[in-house]
């Protein structure tokens, strides 16, 4: 059993949800990436998605783009991004991390050689944005083979037979997007939402993590009342960038906001007798 699958099944055990942060390695700067995956873990955290920096990141909205901006200037590479998982995993082998991004720097790199390389560092799982799961076949093949899941988008406006063979294709988990548009955009309607998931559910027993739209600790408990997993980014990576130049503060800011929304999704979903 995966790392992730297993951190899903401990949670659901006692009642909690999972609670998922977003951050783009390297940004503002590459020696802090580490500090600030320590930081989310320490405030409650339960899963890592770490974004690999990208020119184009075509899914995401301003506050995400700039913050790949801020990576690229140090020319935060795929092999820097596995390394940070690597040097993260001599102290911490317990929380999944997942990488988040898209397919130009692993066709670079290659399949085989990216999927070896991230399996020896202690990568759990890979979210690929523009990779669709019926052009995925020889990816996904090797990632299970090194016993990694492989992760996928669900839109608002996924049809039926996409969800369905999208869930078939997805382990560990997969994301839907609670909001039409682009990362950080967009108001949550809670109730359209949890409809969408409990249709998800019908078709598949596959983990449903929700993200996009969640800003604060009241959003993530409403999430968290229906869904297995509150997938958090927007909102920790402009704290970041409001901090960018005192690691020290920006750390504080993550913890803050991650201990906030822990707490709020752990009254909902175990409340205090």
């Amino acid at each position: 059993m995966s790392r992730i699958k297993s951190v899903l099944a401990a949670l659901k055990a006692n009642n909690r949800k999972a609670l998922i942060p977003y951050i783009t390695a390297g940004d503002p700067h590459p020696d802090y990436t580490l500090g600030f995956m320590h930081s989310l873990v320490n405030a409650g955290a339960d899963i890592i998605e770490l974004g690999v920096p990208f020119s184009d990141p075509m899914a995401d909205g301003p506050v995400i783009q700039l913050a790949c901006e801020r990576a690229l200037i140090h020319n935060v590479s795929l092999k820097d991004v596995l390394e940070m998982v690597r040097v993260f995993r001599e102290t911490n082998t317990v929380t999944p991390v997942v990488l988040m991004g898209y397919l130009n720097p692993i066709e670079m790199m290659g399949y085989s050689k990216f999927v070896s390389a991230a399996a020896s560092v202690g990568v759990d799982g890979i979210l690929v944005v523009d990779l669709p799961p019926e052009e995925s076949e020889d990816f996904a093949g090797l990632l299970r083979e090194n016993e990694m899941d492989s992760i996928y988008l669900i839109a608002p406006t996924s049809s039926d037979e996409r969800i369905k063979s999208i869930c078939e294709h997805s382990s560990g988990y997969v994301y839907y997007v609670s909001v039409k548009g682009v990362t950080g955009s967009g108001a949550l309607d809670h109730l359209e939402v949890q409809a969408k998931v409990n249709h998800i559910r019908e078709q598949s027993q596959v983990p449903v993590g929700v993200g996009f739209g969640i800003k604060d600790a009241r959003s993530a408990a409403e999430i968290a009342k229906f869904a297995d997993g509150v997938i958090v980014g927007s909102v920790l990576v402009n704290a970041i960038a409001d901090n960018q130049r005192d690691s020290a503060a920006a750390q504080s800011r993550l913890e803050e906001i991650i201990a906030s929304m822990r707490q709020a999704m752990d009254e909902v979903t175990s409340p205090q007798v």
